[in-house]
């Protein structure tokens, strides 16, 4: 067991795990939520303030950070965590899915992909190598491979071509971080699997990823509009295909109760910015189900946002106060939103920890669900 990267299991309750992975830069307990700092910062929120939220890793995003700052130039201050003033672990994403998602004239070949700037219209290419020497640049932790990624309503011949050109890069993305050095020696890499909601893709993707052999491995091509019930069909085998003693990530997950069933089916760590997202369009996530604060029903509430949350702004402040701020788009009032919410996900997690250890799951998750589903919709 690696000195740089370490993943223990202290206790399983059916296919859930609860544990740890200890890094240099400190212990991230799992199941673990990553607040996204996309830009080199999660919205709205100070770095102490996500880290006394419970966070003990985030997401940097690579296309983002490639193209603005630059790669280069943040290596130049300090990496990314002295940066932004973060000094607790931080993975990042290989830029796959937003090359796919948000760039145009991308132009897809065996080398990689080259693709025109959301922001400036410059052309770039992002292959293996150079995303692995971004990430590097970066300062990353945890470095993800580089893949591609489809939609699950592409034909089969699709799906296959791009899973087994993810697996070719996956070796690629492995050699280029064996080759970084200290960087190499101090962190750790991520492979994806892919195969979109196919069990025998997944299977293929999984050996092959297995084969090359990484320090985790994601489960990726989920979350991307095929729906709840398609997705938990993929996680019910796709797990499983995995090392049961490496980290199992599910990238881009979700909702609180997609994350809810994802842990019951054996996943670790889990990012997405919905948390974020929401609390600058005004939803904030409370046990009971999300509400939207820019309904006119709480411009006198005085109660809390979750009457059962220990954060500093159900402490502090009511939800018609918060209400005034959103209605009235004050900065302040997307401040609080985003900073409840993310206490609200960092809380989720530390109670479905908690749960696996008492051997409970299963009577948490069902109660978690009926709570929340009865409230959906205020």
């Amino acid at each position: 067991m690696s000195s740089r990267f370490a993943f223990t299991i202290a206790a399983t309750d059916g296919r859930a795990r609860t544990g740890t992975i200890q890094m240099q830069r400190g212990v991230i307990r799992t199941p673990a939520f990553m607040p996204v700092g996309t830009a080199a910062t999660v919205k709205a929120m100070k770095p102490a303030d996500v880290a006394n939220a419970g966070a003990d890793i985030i997401l940097g995003n690579t296309y983002h950070l490639m193209l603005r700052p630059g790669a280069e130039r943040v290596a130049r201050l300090g990496g990314l965590h002295g940066f932004m003033g973060w000094d607790k672990p931080i993975l990042t994403d290989s830029g796959g899915y937003q090359v796919m998602s948000l760039a145009d004239l991308t132009k897809r070949s065996e080398e990689g992909v080259s693709f025109k700037s959301h922001l400036d219209g410059t052309r770039h290419l992002l292959s293996p190598e150079r995303s692995i020497e971004i990430q590097r640049l970066l300062g990353s932790n945890i470095v993800m491979a580089f893949d591609e990624l489809v939609p699950t309503t592409s034909t089969r011949e699709v799906q296959a071509a791009a899973m087994e050109r993810s697996m070719r890069w996956a070796k690629r993305s492995r050699d280029a971080f064996d080759s970084g050095g200290e960087h190499a020696d101090n962190n750790a890499i991520f492979g994806i699997q892919q195969g979109a909601l196919d069990e025998s893709f997944r299977k293929a993707s999984a050996d092959a990823l297995i084969d090359i052999g990484f320090d985790g491995y994601a489960v990726g091509g989920l979350a991307v509009g095929e729906g709840q019930e398609a997705m938990f069909g993929c996680l019910d085998f796709a797990p499983g295909q995995l090392p049961q003693d490496k980290p199992r990530y599910l990238m881009g997950v979700g909702k609180p109760d997609d994350i809810v069933g994802a842990v019951e089916r054996g996943i670790d760590m889990f990012d997405c910015v919905m948390p974020t997202r929401s609390g600058r369009t005004g939803q904030a996530f409370t046990r009971n189900g999300p509400i939207n604060l820019r309904n006119a029903k709480f411009s006198e509430d005085q109660a809390p946002l979750d009457p059962a949350c220990g954060c500093p702004v159900c402490a502090t402040w009511s939800r018609a106060y918060i209400h005034h701020l959103v209605r009235a788009g004050e900065i302040l009032g997307a401040m609080l939103m985003t900073e409840h919410n993310i206490w609200f996900y960092e809380a989720l997690m530390a109670d479905l920890r908690a749960a696996i250890a008492a051997g409970e799951l299963t009577s948490f998750a069902n109660g978690f669900r009926a709570a929340y589903q009865r409230g959906k919709g205020e």
